[in-house]
């Protein structure tokens, strides 16, 4: 999904990290979390990964040699003695962004994707086929799936039962060469231990050999041995169900987002045809969201939420499921479905595409079920073997003729939805978030089983096979057409500095990694920003009002956008297949936008451009969202605080009135309606100053459903929205209209 991270004002660089499990700009939007980076604040009160973090070290490091150190500082002596080795669970706890990559929400619903994803393990050997989980009233949460149970049994070598093994011993399991799992999924495999490690308890229960077996953890440890309990009746399946409540001295907070949850799951069930996958929600909460106190009995039944997914033609009925979103006409009338595997490679591939009448594609990849944001090699091979195949096709037919050049990838890709799954037996992730497929056997096997099916299609499909001809072809005038339009405006702006539009205010730095690009709606915002910038790194990008709706907008009426021109030169990059992200001139582009639900459809339209055009830069972490303040309080006495939500403002007025200070009667707390309302000096020591503001870094965490999420929000359907808002209205809080 993409994710925005770091939603909290940091008062001192100590602050701890927090993160938005909603939208890019918080406001009503359908993304979800699970990243895999263990993330850290830095100077910007922005989240670093750990390479960033590292490398802040070593810079801190080299400055040693121009200071004068200590000696009173450094240990008197270092040997054996002073070492520490960390056994067992105790490390998970010290060191918890490493096993699960943070510990904001997304660390917390990382847990429950562990549990969840030793039972997808079991459905993938086919052992299993349900797995249900619950939210408990007070935010435990309990996985129950019908598979073969975790082993009982005594563990040779080890002098415990499996279970005890598996929820004490890191790395212990069936998917490190023991033979229990030919496939798995989960990125980071640590499993139902590091679950263990890090909640205060956790009840196991195991229906296996004709009994129930328990064992109860707190602390880590097992309170008792595992015990054999009642007889299993008849009806009653074999499987493993685990409970367990997080730390809340780990994590920043222990309540779990339902939509968050929902939204995996579902996904979850695409990937794996034939399972099914429920979420109840039992915690006690009314319209509002808030809590339902009383007599649980009392409650009633509706306040429960529950789905359940089950899907038995898997990803063929996920593209079916995101054309339908997009309300785009389909080209051909069925989703062309291919299945093929090797055997003797330990490989499998599934592959679902459809083209519509929509502009943008919307292509997704999977290794093992585990969503690879980044592509890899089975997505190089499905490209290849596309573009190769819809090429030869039309040539074949005489439709491209030879004075013709052939179709780009972007003109055969456009309006195409697609999914491809990948299992095997070893694979490898490569990246910077370890979601991109590196096994080149994985590219052959892809471009071999395309180039076969895909043409066998075609051929039984003739009719069908045409007309994705003819909008490969429409796609192609279109983008020459756009081609043309950006030569024809670059000549027009031949004495302009650089080629630059016009309005940008550029910074003086030539240095991409140390240069910010703010992207400001209006000129009233935009000149004071042009006013309280810092011009050695920081360059101002003025627009005038909202930008064209890219999700519902052809390339070549894109291109023709003054506004959008201007923006995609300013960046440097270029958009679309010919994108180059060595040629951006800033590693950071911030989108500021008023802090209301206007500026939240300012910058959702921003980042839709980004997202269809640009994607590499999300993927880099180069796209931000500034978060201004709402309020300032001016106290009487002492510097002013600015807040940034109204349960902030009023905690800051009842800690300021706990330690005695006041505000003037009348005109003690300022509301800032826009970014056009504030002085150049409060808009850069408020959204602009390194030191002080808060930034959202954008990634994308699933891009699958990345893009349902723009689709579902920016296209022309209005029922997803719909939906979405009423499965949602009880999370929202403070909406400024």
């Amino acid at each position: 999904m993409v994710v925005a991270e770091d939603d909290t004002k940091l008062d001192s660089p100590d602050a701890a990290s927090s993160e938005d499990e909603t939208n890019p700009i918080n406001e009503g939007s359908e993304l979800n979390e699970g990243s895999e980076i263990d993330s850290e604040i830095d100077e910007d009160g922005e989240v670093a990964s750990p390479d960033e973090a590292n490398s802040n070290e070593a810079t801190d490091g080299d400055r040693l040699e121009d200071a004068q150190l200590d000696d009173s500082l450094a240990p008197k002596h270092y040997d054996a003695s002073d070492l520490r080795v960390l056994e067992g669970l105790e490390a998970v706890r010290i060191r918890p962004g490493m096993y699960i990559g943070s510990t904001g929400p997304r660390g917390l619903h990382h847990l429950v994707y562990e549990i969840v994803d030793n039972s997808v393990d079991e459905a993938l050997a086919g052992y299993a086929n349900h797995i249900e989980v619950t939210i408990l009233p007070d935010n435990g949460v309990s996985v129950v799936d019908n598979g073969r149970g975790i082993p009982t049994d005594e563990v040779p070598g080890e002098g415990a039962s499996g279970v005890e093994v598996v929820m004490t011993k890191l790395h212990a399991g069936g998917k490190f060469g023991g033979g229990g799992y030919a496939v798995s999924g989960g990125l980071h495999g640590v499993g139902i231990s590091v679950v263990n490690a890090l909640s205060t308890h956790v009840d196991i229960e195991v229906r296996q050999k004709g009994y129930h077996w328990i064992q109860h953890y707190a602390d880590q440890k097992p309170t008792a041995p595992l015990r054999r309990a009642e007889p299993m009746t008849e009806d009653e399946q074999t499987g493993t169900t685990v409970t367990f409540w997080a730390d809340p001295d780990i994590f920043e907070t222990t309540t779990y987002d339902f939509e968050t949850l929902r939204s995996r799951f579902q996904q979850m069930a695409f990937l794996n045809k034939g399972l099914r996958l429920s979420l109840t929600d039992l915690r006690h909460v009314d319209e509002a969201g808030d809590e339902v106190t009383g007599d649980g009995e009392n409650v009633a039944e509706e306040l429960h939420r529950t789905v359940s997914y089950l899907y038995h033609n898997g990803i063929k009925d996920y593209v079916a499921y995101m054309v339908k979103a997009k309300k785009a006409n389909p080209v051909e009338e069925d989703v062309i479905d291919i299945e093929a595997e090797d055997v003797k490679l330990g490989i499998s591939a599934e592959i679902a595409m459809q083209w519509t009448s929509a502009y943008s594609e919307s292509v997704h990849t999977f290794a093992n079920t585990i969503s690879t944001t980044e592509g890899g090699t089975h997505e190089e091979g499905f490209r290849a073997a596309l573009t190769s195949m819809v090429n030869r096709y039309a040539r074949d037919k005489n439709i491209l003729k030879d004075k013709d050049d052939n179709l780009s990838g972007d003109d055969v890709r456009e309006g195409l939805t697609a999914v491809i799954s990948v299992k095997l037996t070893n694979p490898q992730f490569e990246g910077q978030t370890k979601t991109k497929l590196g096994n080149s056997e994985a590219k052959t096997f892809v471009q071999r089983v395309m180039t076969e099916k895909l043409g066998d299609w075609f051929d039984a499909h003739p009719g069908e096979a045409k007309m994705i001809i003819q909008k490969s072809l429409e796609a192609s005038r279109a983008r020459i057409a756009a081609k043309k339009a950006r030569e024809n405006t670059r000549r027009k702006s031949i004495f302009e500095t650089a080629g630059m539009p016009d309005k940008l205010k550029d910074c003086q730095s030539n240095d991409p990694s140390e240069c910010e690009l703010f992207i400001v709606e209006g000129d009233s915002a935009g000149g004071s920003a042009i006013q309280g910038r810092n011009p050695l790194t920081q360059a101002i990008l003025p627009l005038r009002g909202k930008i064209l709706n890219t999700e519902r907008a052809s390339i070549d009426r894109m291109m023709k956008s003054d506004t959008i021109e201007s923006l995609i030169t300013a960046v440097g990059g270029g958009y679309g297949e010919e994108f180059d992200l060595d040629k951006v001139r800033y590693h950071k582009v911030i989108i500021m936008a008023d802090a209301d639900v206007d500026g939240a459809h300012i910058a959702t339209l921003n980042l839709t451009l980004f997202f269809r055009y640009m994607r590499p830069m999300i993927t880099a972490g180069y796209v931000y969202v500034a978060m201004p303040p709402l309020y300032r309080l001016k106290w009487t006495k002492g510097a002013h605080d600015f807040v940034y939500t109204d349960a902030e403002r009023d905690r800051v007025l009842a800690e300021g009135k706990e330690s005695g200070r006041q505000l003037p009667k009348g005109e003690g707390i300022q509301r800032y309606k826009g970014l056009g309302e504030m002085s150049y000096q409060e808009l850069w020591e408020t959204t602009m100053d390194p030191e002080h503001r808060v930034l959202k870094k954008i990634h994308i965490e699933d891009a699958a459903q990345a893009d349902e999420t723009f689709s579902m929000l920016m296209g022309d359907d209005v029922e997803p929205r719909r939906l979405f808002i009423q499965r949602n209205a009880h999370d929202a809080r403070f909406i400024d209209a």
